[in-house]
């Protein structure tokens, strides 16, 4: 195989027929002026050609889906390897889509959890249990022995009904009895219960004294029986205390005799319905309707628009004219200001009224009656909200909707069930919310606090996500956890989780291509980055890295730098070799390394306007309710290391702030107390 990736002839864009050789299994980095033509050369010549030549592979009926590639613009390219791009750009803006899912972490939490986690009841807070029909069959022998019980299923668990079908459905089956809200009945024709009450109903299988004449084969098949009716669980009723226990094949409670099903991957993952959360279905937060937002000018009135939403949406008479009954109900005027309505009324115009009111007429001896059946403003724009296929959806969401953690899941996406198995005390949604550093402190410690059989399942579970952990805080990428939404990252930090992958992958004999790995990374972890890239090198890979960043430039096996200027002016190769010899090179980039050139830091800053703008208790994510005052007129930086809580501040909190009040913006900010200035 040639040393080297020999392209000749390139005239992408800005390039100028450029010859250049590039050594294989090494880091070679294109460096150069913004403009000059690196992204050129790397990824529109060297990424396009592999790509083409990869689909070149597929069968013609394969090609003629994926749609043909265009051969980049270059006489000939030899020696190319496999190749694959780590471009910058943001990873999936779907909100199903965290660090998590990306890395593969959070589906081999999911598989840990499944295998060796302990199931702990929702109600009582105690360990579940499950048995096996054996173990039943001796557990009640040596419990009831010598006393008279009864086997029951449960069929109905404190729901509403008459249930006189599930009545006639048993008696034809042969069954005689049920205990209803814990009494013994015989079943008779036509029966049925109050059916606005909540009952209890299980169904009598059989009755025995547990003494030696009752035969094993007749308690076994009777468990089996009871089992069958009752979807797994039992209930053993002793007659002397009247007490009932419960017993399952799958996992139980057993004082409620709730159960859980037998946990799979799949009941921990919040995109899945069987782990999903059934409220925001696995979103963490639901769309609810901002009353602030209902009656955004309290000194209008309903005639004056003081609900500007119905006058944006279509077929609003009938809401309108219930409305306007409420008033009379009231005896306010349409012409009165929201503020100094009666506060009942607006409580009936937002939550609903359902009445009739006979209201005497002014100008006439008679009675008019108005029938009042409002479900108010609150619940009907909310049910609007919930049908994205309603025609005024998007408008009642631009206007009026306002995002909320889930009431039901506290915001970890899972059922309640989900959230009730535990390793070392914690659920997978406590753990999915450590930082990967933390994460990977409690996975070092994890094996001390699992029991002998726990160890023998987790063992290789726990290497995998371990491996993975360690290759994300190999690119600076600690301060992540892995239920960070994938939307909410930046293009360095997708850029360097696809790094870490990729490294995990273990490939050899590729050509990677790096669209400046170091951006938005501290200082303090790029050493962590390179040592990332020398290790996909020292695997038998080939690095090719597009870069700007010193550190990176002085670390490379082999530099190659593009220009001498941008656009027309550039696409030369002006200076390729070893990085020690750059610095006695005669280009703009060696100029700046040698200290030739340097941007000159001004003796005078700007006074600015005397004025100020202060954000006061700014708690969202990780800032610790932060106070900012930043002085207006001046160039102001905002720094500090990767994952401090920067974009936190600036873009998720003051932005939104800003965009709000100048230019009604929807986008809401992050938790604060208050904003001056």
């Amino acid at each position: 195989m040639s040393e080297f990736i020999e392209i000749y002839g390139a005239r992408e864009h800005n390039l100028k027929n450029i010859d250049v050789q590039i050594p294989r299994d090494k880091l070679v980095v294109i460096t150069g002026l913004s403009g000059s033509g690196k992204s050129s050369l790397a990824f529109d010549t060297i990424y396009a050609e592999g790509q083409r030549r990869y689909i070149e592979t597929f069968s013609a009926y394969a090609r003629q889906f994926l749609g043909g590639l265009e051969r980049p613009d270059v006489d000939k390219i030899e020696g190319l390897s496999p190749v694959i791009s780590i471009e910058q750009k943001t990873t999936s803006k779907s909100p199903r889509s965290t660090v998590g899912t990306i890395t593969e972490i959070y589906d081999f939490l999911r598989l840990l959890y499944a295998r060796a986690s302990i199931a702990y009841s929702y109600n009582t807070g105690e360990k579940m249990v499950s048995y096996t029909d054996q173990q039943i069959h001796d557990l009640i022998r040596e419990k009831y022995a010598n006393k008279k019980i009864a086997l029951l299923s449960p069929l109905i668990r404190s729901r509403k009904g008459h249930y006189r079908e599930l009545f006639e459905q048993v008696s034809k089956k042969g069954y005689m009895e049920v205990r209803v809200n814990g009494e013994i009945k015989d079943i008779t024709p036509g029966m049925r219960l109050d059916r606005y009450k909540t009952h209890d109903i299980e169904l009598v299988i059989d009755k025995m004294i547990l003494n030696d004449r009752i035969s094993e084969n007749r308690l076994m098949n009777s468990i089996e029986v009871a089992m069958q009716q009752g979807e797994n669980i039992l209930m053993v009723l002793d007659y002397e205390t009247n007490e009932a226990l419960f017993y399952s094949r799958n996992l139980m409670c057993p004082s409620t005799g709730i159960s859980y099903p037998t946990p799979e991957p799949n009941t921990f993952s919040f995109n899945s319905p069987k782990g999903a959360c059934s409220t925001c279905n696995g979103l963490g937060n639901l769309n609810e309707i901002d009353t602030e937002k209902l009656f955004p000018n309290p000194k209008l009135s309903f005639k004056k628009g003081m609900i500007p939403i119905l006058d944006e949406i279509k077929n609003t008479t009938r809401i309108r004219k219930q409305i306007e009954s409420i008033y009379v109900k009231y005896g306010e005027q349409l012409d009165t200001p929201f503020e100094k309505l009666n506060k009942n009324l607006i409580q009936d115009l937002m939550y609903g009224l359902n009445e009739t009111v006979d209201v005497k007429l002014k100008f006439a001896d008679v009675n008019k009656v108005y029938k009042i059946n409002f479900e108010g403003l609150i619940p009907y724009f909310n049910e609007i909200l919930k049908d994205k296929t309603h025609t005024a959806y998007r408008t009642v969401y631009k206007n009026l909707a306002k995002n909320i953690v889930c009431p039901e899941c506290d915001g970890n996406r899972l059922h309640k069930e989900a959230l009730h198995f535990k390793i070392d005390n914690k659920h997978i949604a406590e753990i999915a919310n450590y930082d990967l550093q933390s994460l990977l402190n409690w996975i070092n410690v994890l094996d001390k606090k699992l029991n002998k059989n726990q160890k023998k399942i987790a063992l290789e579970v726990l290497k995998e996500i371990k491996t993975r952990l360690v290759f994300l805080l190999d690119v600076g990428l600690n301060y992540l956890s892995i239920n960070r939404p994938a939307g909410s990252l930046s293009g360095g930090e997708a850029q360097r989780i696809r790094l870490a992958t990729q490294i995990g992958s273990q490939l050899v004999n590729v050509l990677y291509i790096l669209d400046e790995p170091s951006i938005g990374l501290h200082q303090k972890d790029n050493q962590k980055l390179i040592d990332s890239l020398k290790k996909l090198r020292d695997i038998g890979n080939s690095v090719l890295v597009v870069e700007h960043d010193k550190d990176m430039i002085l670390e490379a096996d082999h530099v190659i730098d593009i220009g001498p200027k941008a656009g027309r002016k550039g696409g030369e190769i002006v200076w390729q070799g070893a990085p020690k010899d750059l610095e006695n090179a005669d280009t703009l980039t060696a100029a700046y390394l040698n200290g030739t050139k340097k941007i000159e830091i001004p003796q005078t800053k700007r006074e600015g306007n005397g004025k100020s703008l202060k954000l006061i208790g700014a708690t969202g994510n990780n800032l610790k309710n932060v106070d900012l005052e930043i002085p207006l007129g001046k160039l102001v930086v905002i720094t500090g290391v990767s994952g401090s809580g920067k974009s936190t501040l600036i873009s998720n909190t003051l932005y939104p702030i800003l965009s709000k009040h100048f230019y009604r913006a929807e986008k809401e900010p992050l938790p604060y107390e208050k904003i001056e200035g």
